[in-house]
């Protein structure tokens, strides 16, 4: 059975030191590892604009919300290699915005999805499982306002 759609909204607008923190979509099928992730974030003064749970939804979502920065998990249908999903979830976004700021979340082992996203166009990859300073570091780096 397939996890719908889910999003959220957040009122954490936080500024933290005086600067303003990213606005940050999540896009994951695992509920529990998008719970993980705006954990960190809202615990770091970023705001969580939306939870997405596919690729497809994605796309509509980031048009309404226009978010700093998108994570997304390179989910993997069973019938699609890796490297196509991840072409084609990154290649989505870019053509719809040239100047989305995404970065790609997957799991360790994962080299070659690593080098093929950010030749796509990803500006940031997380490994999980991940650690509070690299998601962070991340997300310092391409998705706070400047």
């Amino acid at each position: 059975m397939s996890e719908k759609s889910h999003n959220i909204i957040s009122l954490n607008k936080n500024k933290k030191r005086g600067k303003s923190m990213a606005r940050v979509m999540i896009v994951d099928d695992a509920e529990f590892m998008r719970m993980a992730i705006r954990d960190i974030l809202f615990k770091h003064g970023h705001e969580v604009v939306a939870e997405v749970a596919n690729g497809e939804d994605a796309v509509q979502t980031y048009l309404d919300i226009k978010p700093d920065l998108v994570l997304m998990d390179i989910m993997v249908p069973n019938d699609v290699p890796d490297d196509i999903n991840c072409k084609e979830s990154l290649n989505k976004f870019l053509v719809i915005d040239h100047d989305a700021k995404m970065a790609m979340c997957s799991s360790l082992g994962q080299q070659i999805l690593i080098t093929e996203s950010m030749k796509i166009g990803s500006m940031g990859f997380i490994v999980k499982p991940f650690g509070h300073d690299g998601m962070l570091d991340v997300i310092r780096k391409i998705g706070e306002p400047n």
